[in-house]
């Protein structure tokens, strides 16, 4: 009984030391953890402060990258509008060539057509002349062939024979041809019949004796009552043409009676066509002369 208690104190002075050993793992423990939370906070935070650098240089890149291909869609721009500009510069310069190939071709052209144009003027020229020299010696014929019948002049159209008081032989206030007249006119039908080329106006005339509006109808009757006679001795009544001018223009300005005998009158105006127009076959009657 006596060795129970002894028992009882070595039993409970035993865990004693274990304790003391637990209590200090347990700081070693602790210790350690502190350490390994402080390693992990400052390797987070390394950890942070380094990514944050990777973002912000993740950022610059991106910028630049951004950057780069602003720059890189300009040129780009640039490269497309050169592009564009150079195809239009060349279909520009082909157009013009194309167009400058059709000037000189256009050139010669005309070039050629001149000459020819120049060459057939020349030869028109020469043919003109040729004309113009056989119907001058035509007109001389008909002036010295006409002068011998009666008074026959020239002027800038042609020739004016002038059929008055010693030729045709009209009564005061009369129209009607006499026998002596007829034959006159039969020969001068005769002369021109022998002529080509030439038309011939036929104008009459009065004294002054009488009002304007009855010596104008007189004068048309005259001139009418010639035109006529001429067409019934052969002459084309296309080359006749019919003018009174009353009492308008007097051969001689008078009023005695040999000035009103030789004033009441009928003209021939006998013009060439081919010395007028230059152009055979072309007959329009001009104006009396």
């Amino acid at each position: 009984m006596p060795e129970k208690p002894t028992t009882l104190s070595l039993q409970s002075e035993e865990p004693r030391e274990p304790r003391r050993g637990g209590r200090t793992a347990k700081v070693a423990l602790a210790a350690l953890l502190l350490v390994l939370i402080a390693a992990q906070g400052f390797l987070g935070y390394e950890i942070l402060r380094r990514t944050d650098a990777l973002e912000r240089q993740v950022a610059g890149l991106s910028a630049r990258m951004d950057q780069a291909e602003a720059v890189s869609r300009q040129s780009l721009d640039r490269a497309v509008a050169a592009e564009v500009s150079a195809t239009g510069a060349a279909q520009a310069r082909q157009q013009a060539e194309a167009q400058a190939t059709l000037a000189r071709e256009e050139a010669v052209t005309a070039r050629v057509q001149t000459a020819s144009a120049l060459e057939v003027a020349a030869q028109a020229q020469v043919e003109a002349d040729r004309i113009r020299k056989q119907a001058e010696a035509e007109v001389n014929r008909l002036e010295e062939a006409l002068g011998q019948v009666a008074e026959t002049r020239r002027t800038a159209l042609g020739l004016v024979m002038n059929l008055g008081s010693e030729y045709l032989k009209f009564d005061f206030d009369k129209a009607e041809l006499r026998a002596g007249d007829r034959e006159l006119l039969s020969r001068i039908a005769g002369i021109l019949a022998t002529s080509q080329d030439y038309t011939v106006s036929v104008n009459g005339h009065t004294d002054d004796v009488g009002t304007a509006e009855y010596n104008q109808k007189l004068s048309e009757r005259r001139a009418q009552a010639v035109c006529d006679y001429l067409v019934k001795a052969g002459l084309p009544s296309g080359i006749l043409s019919v003018t009174g001018h009353g009492k308008s223009r007097p051969l001689v300005p008078s009023t005695s009676e040999e000035a009103r005998a030789k004033n009441r009158r009928v003209e021939l105006g006998i013009v060439n066509t081919r010395i007028l127009y230059g152009r055979p076959g072309e007959t329009k009657a001009p104006s009396s002369p």
